[in-house]
């Protein structure tokens, strides 16, 4: 079950065929992702740019761990996680989730899972640029709704 941090732009659709393409094709029944871009606003502010920075090593043996968290609770046949670093602009793919598995139900649940654990787990950190070209940090991650 793989985890990949990149740091340039990524094509999510191709990440997920790519990798599908390595399953036994009737194994699994349903494919469930989640994809996470860049927004222009956060925190009621207009945001131009974005800069994440992470601990490698740490980062992706903690991306591990979450997916082993989630292969414990569903059956799930794969999953995947690729997590982008660096400089991002507005509406770029940040980070693609995707989950396999017989049945939709374990696919929905464990991609929610993997999203939400990374978001509060995974040692990732955001700097952005406002519009007004100051910059900060982003101390919390976005409630999961």
């Amino acid at each position: 079950m793989p985890v990949e941090v990149v740091t340039g732009a990524f094509d999510p659709a191709a990440k997920q065929q790519a990798f599908e393409a390595t399953l036994t094709p009737g194994t699994f029944g349903a494919t469930a992702n989640f994809i996470g871009t860049m927004r222009t606003v956060n925190e009621g502010d207009d945001v131009v740019g974005m800069y994440l920075e992470h601990y490698p090593g740490m980062t992706e043996t903690e991306l591990q761990k979450i997916i082993a968290d989630a292969a414990q609770q569903w059956r799930i046949i794969d999953a995947l996680i690729v997590h982008r670093v660096g400089e991002l602009e507005p509406g770029e793919p940040i980070v693609l989730t995707t989950v396999w598995s017989k049945h939709r139900k374990d696919a929905f649940e464990a991609v929610r899972y993997l999203m939400e654990a990374l978001k509060s787990r995974a040692p990732f950190w955001k700097k952005e640029t406002l519009a007004n070209g100051d910059t900060r940090w982003v101390e919390k991650n976005t409630p999961g709704y």
